[in-house]
């Protein structure tokens, strides 16, 4: 038995005759390179997102559009941010394209911050004011609970249905200063009800987290009341002040990025219409004489614009990187 069990062991471990010897194991497949951070370059326009952007919302303390800079404090703490606005950064207010200027110490936004060759999170290339941020995701504050005595709102923020929900229990307060708004036309606290859907314009008081109400939409039309007043607003300083853009390539035949808030002049380019052109200063107001010239060719590059430009005339003034305001030649 001891014998035969022997001889069993050795058929098992002999292979077959037909069986091919086993293949070599694959060399392990080289790992792939790690995709290089997205970093601001002064000159472009770059957005770097995953761990290179912040979103957080804050409370305006300071701006000061002849630097581009300013302070903010982060919703909820005592933490201050410092910031320097890139010169393509968006400033969505009231639901459109703005400046600045338009922003009002206090106001609740979200910075868009990116860090600087030091490491610092002070690069901004954008603010969005709440009216922007809840109307392009189609968000509301729906009335959960009303106190008239103390003039406060309990809201859930969810879309129209409340398929999605953002938030539960936020207090929204009001005060004299609160203005409200139904049909595009003034109304009162009074007007709200429990079910409503609302959208607001908040800003803090100095600490922790308060919603103070500066304008209260009943409905959408309010809204967009205030919209269309803020995209007239930024089409007159579009035409006035020059659409702004980077200098790519520069010589007697140029070449431009439009800004995404230039859009409204960027489509308008074609080969053969003329423009004036003139550097811009850190405040991105333009600098001397602008300088005549003729498109050569304009294409949309997402959300910018690039175009080709022959000068009339040499403009030592604009240089590459260098920010320039652009108007249509009449």
């Amino acid at each position: 038995m001891v014998v035969a069990a022997a001889i069993a062991l050795f058929v098992a471990s002999v292979p077959a005759a037909d069986t091919p010897p086993a293949a070599p194991a694959a060399p392990a497949a080289p790992a792939a390179p790690a995709k290089p951070l997205q970093k601001i370059i002064p000159g472009k326009v770059i957005v770097p997102g995953d761990t290179q952007m912040r979103r957080p919302w804050g409370e305006v303390i300071s701006l000061d559009p002849a630097t581009r800079t300013g302070k903010f404090r982060k919703d909820g703490t005592d933490e201050i941010f410092t910031f320097t606005a890139m010169p393509y950064a968006e400033m969505l207010h009231h639901a459109a394209f703005g400046d600045m200027r338009d922003f009002r110490v206090g106001e609740r936004v979200i910075f868009r911050l990116h860090p600087n060759e030091a490491g610092e999170w002070t690069w901004l290339t954008y603010i969005q004011d709440e009216m922007n941020m809840m109307n392009g995701h189609k968000e509301y504050f729906h009335v959960d609970s009303i106190d008239a005595q103390k003039g406060q709102l309990t809201v859930t923020q969810a879309n129209s249905d409340k398929s999605y929900i953002r938030s539960k229990d936020i207090l929204l307060e009001t005060d004299g200063q609160t203005r409200y708004w139904k049909e595009g036309e003034p109304a009162k606290f009074a007007d709200i009800k429990v079910g409503d859907k609302l959208r607001t314009q908040t800003h803090g008081i100095g600490k922790g987290a308060s919603r103070v109400c500066w304008e209260v939409f009943l409905d959408d039309a309010s809204l967009l009341k205030f919209q269309a007043a803020q995209k007239a607003v930024h089409s007159k300083r579009m035409i006035e002040e020059g659409a702004p853009g980077y200098v790519d390539v520069a010589g007697d035949k140029i070449e431009l990025t439009m800004f995404q808030e230039s859009g409204e002049v960027s489509k308008t380019l074609k080969p053969g219409k003329k423009v004036r052109i003139a550097q811009a200063g850190v405040d991105r107001k333009a600098i001397g004489t602008p300088v005549l010239g003729t498109v050569t060719a304009a294409k949309a590059a997402g959300n910018l614009s690039k175009v080709s430009i022959m000068l009339d005339a040499p403009a030592p003034g604009l240089v590459v990187g260098g920010v320039m305001r652009l108007w249509v030649a009449q």
